[in-house]
């Protein structure tokens, strides 16, 4: 119960999944952070120079099968291959694909100081994608994108302001071109908790946000996408499978009419509860991708951990 639906191939380090279907087909396909486990450098050279990596399943999600990394998502004048991709948000919107991604210049070995955007890319088919460009936001320090299209009609990105003590803002467009910062929707540091990854979806008659708190995910409900009330943590809670004993970190949601497909990775490995300084070694940094499923309860987001692997839960 509960074990890995994926692990990547190459470097195991598939980290913050987003899942989408490829319109007019059967094929889901998951894009996801490649970290780096068994890189060289110091302090946190493994968590940057990640491409974004690539698995397709065609059986709803029972089984899940390499790709490869996604290429030509370099900005002009970084050198090719020598830079961080983060937290990719996909969505299908206005005849085409949108990519919304983390991006950081080169392979920064500290997280202090560095400049990272949310930069824009469109693409036909989800196989070439063409740049747009970095997003205007609140700070020079934004990652971690979130886009849904809200009931006032707007488009709506939210992400995470490291700037603003980790706390998750909000701009709204009207043609996901276009973007207004609104301000700051959830406090981090020092007036509330730190977090990063939001991620939006509508459900049993409610609009949902959920965040990464590094020991499970917030949960916030509203009526509007607008006004948030916590309602509390799911994914705080261990799996059953040896291998899903860690916090559920980074988290995307696939939502269908009666239930919803939580997507989310863990470190197996690291003993995260007595070594929160961070993972001590190649083995602990590794990670393996999950799925979950969320119903309503009257009014409250449930969090069912134990589902097997091999079940797909993509309709």
């Amino acid at each position: 119960m509960s074990a890995p639906i994926f692990r990547d191939p190459v470097d195991d380090g598939a980290a913050d999944p987003v899942v989408v279907r490829r319109q007019g087909t059967n094929e889901w396909w998951m894009f996801y952070t490649n970290r780096r486990p068994s890189a060289e450098g110091p302090k946190f050279t493994w968590i940057h120079g990640s491409p974004i990596g690539l698995a397709m399943s065609v059986d709803g999600g029972a089984s899940w099968h390499y790709r490869g990394t996604v290429e030509g998502l370099d900005a002009p004048g970084d050198a090719p291959g020598g830079n961080t991709h983060w937290a990719p948000e996909v969505i299908y919107a206005e005849g085409q694909y949108h990519m919304f991604l983390s991006y950081i210049t080169g392979v920064p070995d500290d997280w202090r100081g560095i400049t990272r955007t949310i930069t824009h890319f469109t693409s036909a088919d989800m196989a070439r994608w063409e740049r747009i460009g970095p997003i205007r936001l609140s700070s020079q320090r934004v990652i971690d994108a979130c886009v849904y299209r809200c009931p006032d009609g707007l488009w709506r990105m939210w992400y995470k302001d490291e700037s603003a003590g980790s706390s998750t803002w909000s701009a709204s467009s009207k043609d996901l071109f276009e973007w207004q910062v609104e301000g700051r929707v959830l406090a981090g540091s020092p007036y509330g908790d730190p977090h990063e990854g939001p991620n939006v979806f509508e459900l049993g008659g409610y609009y949902w946000l959920i965040v990464d708190e590094w020991h499970g995910q917030g949960v916030h409900r509203s009526d509007d996408a607008r006004l948030w009330k916590r309602q509390g943590l799911i994914g705080n809670e261990p799996g059953e499978d040896e291998a899903d004993r860690r916090f559920v970190r980074h988290a995307d949601v696939v939502a269908f009419k009666d239930y919803a497909v939580l997507f989310y990775f863990t470190h197996p490995e690291w003993d995260e509860r007595s070594q929160a300084a961070g993972p001590p070694d190649v083995a602990a940094r590794r990670t393996a991708v999950h799925q979950g499923r969320l119903t309503v309860v009257d009014g409250v987001l449930v969090f069912e951990r134990d589902i097997p692997a091999g079940l797909g839960l993509l309709a």
